[in-house]
């Protein structure tokens, strides 16, 4: 499945200055300039932003219907209530305006391996937002959630995409077939270990 929209920016470094759970905080993780916080059903205007913008879902599937749109929303939240991880909505801290999403599904639970991704909204491009959403969802996901490895993919015509894996320490593994999109989309992984080794070494 394709996890990035646009790439660059900072280093692991980034998840070393998160905050989690503050009190009457909406954001329930934060990077230097991210906040993460929950789907609602209240957020129908923002999924539809986000995911109703052609250019953002060219590589996943897109475009989508307003039908389609309320479904993903719908999705991430059952996701949330179900696992306790969805590709959480990330706002700017600067002036609390959507940037994107970012976050975790379930890719093999018995293995304890999630798959990642990072949607962002057109406007947000170039700013280096994915790599640092992305950065702070794989601290999550290996010190909260005790995972084994992440997984990600992509689509075969986004390069941004495949960047912004290799910067982050992914290895490529296999080709695999992606439904919304009919092709097969280059699939990566980054265990726990190689995660644990890289950010060391920053």
């Amino acid at each position: 499945p394709e996890p990035v929209g646009a790439v660059r920016c900072g280093g692991l470094a980034v998840a070393a200055g998160c905050v989690m759970d503050r009190a009457a905080d909406p954001y329930f993780l934060r990077t230097a300039r991210l906040g993460f916080r929950l789907w609602t059903e209240a957020d129908l205007s923002l999924a539809a932003a986000l995911w109703g913008d052609p250019a953002v879902t060219q590589y996943i599937g897109g475009p989508f219907s307003a039908e389609q749109v309320a479904e993903r929303l719908a999705t991430e939240i059952v996701r949330q209530a179900e696992h306790g991880i969805q590709y959480w909505p990330v706002f700017l801290l600067a002036n609390d305006d959507l940037m994107g999403c970012c976050g975790l599904r379930p890719y093999r639970p018995a293995e304890r391996i999630y798959e990642i991704g990072v949607h962002i909204l057109a406007a947000q491009w170039g700013h280096g937002y994915a790599r640092e959403a992305s950065v702070a969802a794989m601290q999550y996901a290996f010190t909260r959630l005790e995972a084994a490895g992440l997984f990600a993919g992509h689509n075969p015509g986004n390069q941004a995409s495949r960047h912004l894996l290799q910067k982050l320490g992914f290895l490529y593994t296999h080709d695999e077939f992606y439904p919304p999109t009919g092709l097969q989309h280059p699939s990566y992984l980054l265990t726990r270990e190689a995660f644990t080794a890289l950010r060391d070494s920053r």
